[in-house]
């Protein structure tokens, strides 16, 4: 019997989890929670074979918490929107398993199976789009300030926060979009928002 905590925000979707997972002879869910703190909780009382994760919950923070509380304990995540960045970042860390929400109930099934013994559980699409998207170019300065001008900053409100020259942002601005390819600002954000860069 696999013994699962299904960790999600949502109450629909967690209680549509339990519902799917619960159907299976070989499943059992020991624990839902629906936060970080009911997760980490949860994991050190029901002692689960696997943790199914919504990334939302919110994010790596919760995933750090609960390997180390359940070190034993499979981590299968789930996203509403996976990006390429996150199924590398969730990946190289304690996590064995990425999918998406949108995922057909047996291939959950099935990836929960694949957790419990020990073995990795990835979407095909996603584990391609990881493998494609290209290693992080960025100096630490860079991302600094493509962080900042994330949120809407002027370069002279990047320069004043990072107590730099406008020049100097200007240059950085200048490097990141030739190293990411893009057109402009925004679309360097999204490049690296979506290659887990920022």
């Amino acid at each position: 019997m696999i013994r699962i905590l299904i960790a999600e925000h949502l109450p629909l979707v967690r209680r549509g989890l339990l519902a799917t997972l619960g159907a299976e002879p070989d499943l059992r869910v020991v624990a839902e929670a629906g936060s970080t703190e009911e997760v980490v909780r949860a994991a050190g009382a029901a002692e689960p074979d696997v943790a199914v994760v919504d990334l939302d919950l919110p994010g790596p923070a919760v995933i750090t918490r609960l390997a180390r509380q359940a070190p034993r304990c499979g981590i299968l995540i789930l996203s509403a929107n996976p990006n390429p960045g996150q199924v590398r970042t969730m990946l190289a860390g304690p996590a064995l398993g990425f999918m998406s929400l949108c995922v057909p109930p047996e291939r959950l099934i099935e990836g929960v199976r694949q957790v419990a013994a020990g073995d990795r559980a990835i979407e095909a699409e996603l584990a391609v789009a990881a493998l494609q998207c290209a290693t992080n170019p960025l100096t630490r300065r860079e991302l600094d300030v493509l962080r900042i001008a994330a949120g809407g900053a002027r370069s002279t409100e990047i320069a004043d926060e990072l107590f730099l020259s406008v020049g100097t942002v200007r240059n950085h601005l200048s490097r990141i979009m030739c190293k990411t390819g893009a057109r402009n600002r925004l679309d360097a954000v999204r490049i690296a928002s979506d290659c887990g860069w920022l």
